[in-house]
Order: structure tokens, then C-alpha cells, then sequence
């Protein structure tokens, strides 16, 4: 009878988690493009926009935000697939630190509050909405929370969390580890954006340098893809 082989050299089954990434980030600025000013005026309300200029924007822009919501609902599905590939290989690589579970949290919750902040924002498409001043406010107020910090918090969650782990197991080069932790910080500290809206700006600081640690940490890690486990040691060939 044929004795199982232990130790056998393994190969990482999953996809690539950089073109993973492109494909979110992709979705993502197409989502973007209805809502800003390359789609036609008026643009997307930042918090500090009074009532009127909200009414005025989804009153006459319910094409373009029903677009948005749509791309930035989808672009959730390759977050998460991002997230559990990027822990998934991590952990066959011999990772046994707490930053992998750190980084699932991270990357799960930022994808259920794209879900949820597309949700609101396909709401406020609805004839009628856009004229109920007060319901359009709150509508807006839950739908920017979800996605503007409850995104940069969370996925400073899911940087640092690989960032760290990666880098204490030397599986990513160090710019790539240093780009994520200075991306970590930046999504930790918007969330005080909550009590001071001048602290606006380190959300696009999280998202826009995050896209780029996404893509070079996925096709990175994945160039890992072949690996010979033997015991606790992992020797990539």
C-alpha cells in the first residue's frame, strides 16, 4: 500500500490577488466618474455642502448617482475576494501572527460598508427623495459615514494587518510594507473626521495611496504562488 508523501512540495490554489485588485480599483474610480465634474455638473456634495446644493445635485444628477452606486456595489465583491486571498496565502505561507485575522476584519468590514453606503445612495435616486430636504440629509450623512471614514478606518485595518505581518515575515519588499502602514495611519487618524470635518482630506489620503499598495502588495505576495512547505519553514523557490 502507498504511503501518503509528508511534506510534499504545495502550490497556493486561489487567483491572483494584484489583478484582484485592479479589477476593484478599476470599478471603484468608474464609479467615481458619473458623480465628479467629468460627468457633468453640478459634482458630487462633499459634508460641508449645505442643503440646497444636495437637493440641486441629486434633484438633476439621479442618472449619474444611480451609475455610482451601482459600479461601487459591485467593486465590493472584488474587495472581499481581495481580502480573503491576500489572508488565505498569507496563512499558507506559515503565517502565525493575529495581523491575518486583523486584515480579514478589515477588508470584510470595508466591503459591507461599500455594500451598505451604495445601498443608501441607490435610495436617494428615488423620485421624491431629492425633496424631502431632511430625508435626503440623513440619507447622505449614513451613506458619506459608511464610505468616506467607515471605508479609511477599516482598510487601514486591512493594511496594517498584512503590512505588518507580511513585513515581519519578509514576504513583501519594504516600500511596499512602509506604503501600507503610512496607509494604516492615515485611516486610523479619519476617523476623527467624524468630530472635525477639517480632517476630511485623510480619507482620499487612505483610498487614493491605498489603491497603489493594493495592486503592488497583491501581485507581489502572488509572485509566492510556488512554495515548498516543510515543517514550519517556507522556502519559496
Amino acid at each position: 500500500m502507498t504511503k501518503p508523501v509528508l511534506n510534499a512540495p504545495a502550490r497556493f490554489r486561489g487567483p491572483n490577488s494584484g489583478i484582484v485588485a485592479t479589477v476593484f480599483v478599476v470599478l471603484f474610480f468608474a464609479g467615481l466618474m458619473p458623480v465628479t465634474a467629468l460627468g457633468g455638473m453640478p459634482y458630487f456634495p462633499g459634508p460641508t455642502a449645505s442643503a440646497n446644493e444636495m437637493v440641486a445635485f441629486f434633484s438633476q444628477r439621479q442618472g449619474g448617482t444611480l451609475l455610482c452606486a451601482f459600479l461601487q456595489f459591485g467593486s465590493a465583491v472584488p474587495l472581499g475576494i481581495f481580502t480573503m486571498s491576500m489572508v488565505s496565502r498569507l496563512k499558507f505561507l506559515g503565517v502565525r501572527a493575529a495581523g491575518a485575522d486583523m486584515a480579514l476584519f478589515g477588508g470584510l468590514a470595508t466591503a459591507m460598508g461599500l455594500v451598505i453606503s451604495s445601498c443608501f445612495l441607490w435610495a436617494m435616486t428615488y423620485p421624491g427623495i431629492p425633496q424631502d430636504v431632511n430625508l435626503l440629509h440623513a440619507l447622505y450623512r449614513v451613506s458619506f459615514g459608511l464610505g468616506g471614514p467607515g471605508y479609511s478606518v477599516f482598510f487601514g485595518i486591512l493594511a496594517a494587518g498584512v503590512s505588518v505581518t507580511a513585513g515581519l515575515y519578509k514576504l513583501l519588499p519594504k516600500w511596499i510594507v512602509i506604503l501600507g502602514l503610512v496607509v494604516a495611519a492615515a485611516g486610523e487618524l479619519s476617523w476623527f473626521e467624524i468630530l472635525n470635518v477639517k480632517l476630511l482630506p485623510l480619507i482620499p489620503l487612505t483610498r487614493f495611496p491605498g489603491f497603489v499598495w493594493m495592486i503592488a502588495a497583491g501581485f507581489s505576495l502572488s509572485k509566492l504562488r510556488n512554495t515548498e512547505v516543510a515543517g514550519d519553514h517556507v522556502h519559496s523557490r
